[in-house]
């Protein structure tokens, strides 16, 4: 049997700004990737998505970002190689803190937005944040684009890590994700997305935008929270899924 974990980037609700429909999409994801306050979130937000996470029994993940509040972390900031490694540190301590008051732990670390998508290409950026990783806790897990510089300095450092593929997003010819400045980035339709991530999932195939066919290995699948269709993405995604033998669980069994 196959497997698979399905992810969703979740908490990125701000003050009176709601983003996304965390509630019910907890109900059918197995990791939760928690914004920490610097794209999204507040403690009020952080508070109430780990409770929701720990109630939908949810690994639990880190999601930092950039300082980009207005931006939504999708701007690409050029900080030093020392302020990632502790702006990683700062969020990652922040989010712990909720976890540990529910007397859970976190499971996974994902990067958010341009931070994430700059770790996929440079390899100083990729080894700031694993060894942040590292230093704060060995044990976590790193969530990094399929064959990325973030995969590759993860295992380096000695973290166990998961190849991500993104249900909702389109790719470009040498694996990377298509920007989101380009019309075809998004996929809207549910079931494109399903009949693309069995494809990922099964035979190990990613379906590029011009129709050529990459290698791809795919230990977790992301919806992204913050998109109206999100909730629909992961109904059909599990029904599909299941339905081709594709089993749905966490990674590090939390």
């Amino acid at each position: 049997m196959y497997k698979v974990d399905l992810n969703s980037d979740l908490g990125e609700s701000f003050g009176a700004f709601t983003i996304g429909q965390d509630e019910k999409v907890l109900k059918y994801v197995t990791s939760a990737n928690i914004a920490c306050g610097f794209h999204g979130g507040d403690p009020v937000v952080m508070g109430k998505t780990v409770d929701l996470a720990v109630r939908n029994g949810v690994g639990i993940g880190a999601h930092p970002s950039f300082p980009d509040l207005q931006g939504f972390g999708r701007r690409e900031m050029k900080l030093s190689l020392k302020e990632i490694y502790h702006l990683m540190l700062y969020q990652m301590g922040a989010l712990e803190a909720f976890v540990n008051v529910h007397g859970t732990r976190l499971n996974h670390v994902k990067p958010h937005g341009a931070l994430y998508n700059m770790a996929s290409k440079f390899k100083g950026h990729a080894e700031a944040i694993a060894e942040s990783v590292y230093d704060f806790n060995p044990n976590l897990i790193l969530f990094g684009l399929a064959g990325s510089e973030l995969v590759k300095a993860g295992r380096k450092r000695g973290l166990q890590v998961a190849e991500e593929v993104f249900a909702d997003r389109m790719y470009q010819p040498d694996g990377t994700l298509l920007p989101r400045s380009h019309p075809n980035a998004m996929i809207k339709d549910p079931m494109e997305a399903a009949y693309r991530v069995i494809r990922m999932v099964k035979y190990g195939e990613l379906i590029a935008i011009d129709g050529s066919i990459l290698p791809v290995k795919a230990d977790t699948v992301c919806v992204h929270g913050d998109e109206p269709e999100a909730l629909e993405f992961v109904r059909v995604l599990t029904d599909r899924l299941q339905r081709n033998n594709v089993f749905i669980q966490t990674i590090g069994g939390q």
